[in-house]
């Protein structure tokens, strides 16, 4: 066998292993269709476990963010976080936004929300910390005229290079812009190996980033970086409630091999 013929039978073993070590595994729900069962509310103001005017519920199969209990949102920001940490995997799900800002909700908030990933311990949280350790795929409506595009990162304590380069903002923009109006289902992605990162939305690839980092100046107390370690390799993840309407189905997630 020639040099040439045995380097395009390695790599064709390689590459068949490869696609091996990524679908053998199985695809999991975390949301179950019935109940809350694996997952934990924390809401600005309360203890971890306590879901403050039933803000998140489950109706009809489709888990659902609401504030119709509420007096005024009051900077009541909070999530739902699937009591598991996760490091490689390919998150999915499928949201829509639905009906009116909260009374009293941020000028910002229109049908604003996101699915936070390698986030802090929400049962590490301070009683009224609004916003954990993680980054965020953010979730933005359209309005019906404008552009709104979805799936920028926003990094909170963290930081995240885009083209080698560390992000200067809180939240970056996705790179392909793509805007959803009215309440129509969408399904969004994040696939996590190792510290590179994408942003998926229907099938499409909108945003890549690498080598995502905790801020010292966000961790005075040195909870997460340990001996000059910064890397961010794993966490929770959680549905926002930013004081929009917003549902969430079919979540599920595909965990990689350890790398």
């Amino acid at each position: 066998m020639s040099k040439y013929l045995l380097l395009l039978t390695l790599l064709a073993i390689l590459s068949c292993n490869t696609q091996r070590s990524l679908t053998d595994g199985k695809w999991v729900d975390l949301f179950n269709g019935k109940n809350l069962d694996g997952w934990l509310p924390k809401i600005a103001g309360y203890p971890p476990g306590e879901n403050y005017g039933n803000t998140f519920r489950v109706e009809n199969g489709i888990l659902s963010v609401r504030y119709d209990q509420y007096g005024s949102f009051d900077n009541k920001f909070g999530a739902l976080y699937f009591d598991k940490r996760f490091t490689n995997y390919r998150l999915k799900a499928e949201y829509r936004f639905v009906g009116e800002t909260a009374p009293g909700g941020p000028s910002w908030g229109y049908r604003d929300s996101g699915i936070q990933y390698h986030c802090q311990d929400p049962r590490t949280m301070g009683i009224d910390q609004p916003f954990p350790v993680c980054l965020e795929y953010n979730l933005h409506g359209g309005n019906g005229k404008d552009e709104r595009p979805v799936g920028e990162i926003c990094a909170s304590g963290t930081t995240v290079e885009l083209n080698g380069r560390p992000n200067e903002s809180y939240c970056t923009p996705a790179t392909v812009k793509r805007t959803f109006h009215g309440d129509q289902w969408v399904t969004l992605e994040i696939d996590v190996r190792g510290g590179r990162i994408q942003h998926i939305v229907n099938g499409e690839v909108i945003l890549e980033f690498e080598n995502p980092r905790y801020r010292p100046d966000h961790d005075p107390g040195k909870t997460f970086i340990v001996n000059g370690d910064d890397a961010v390799r794993s966490g929770f993840i959680s549905l926002q409630s930013n004081s929009a309407p917003i549902d969430f189905r079919k979540i599920s997630i595909l965990e990689y091999p350890a790398q």
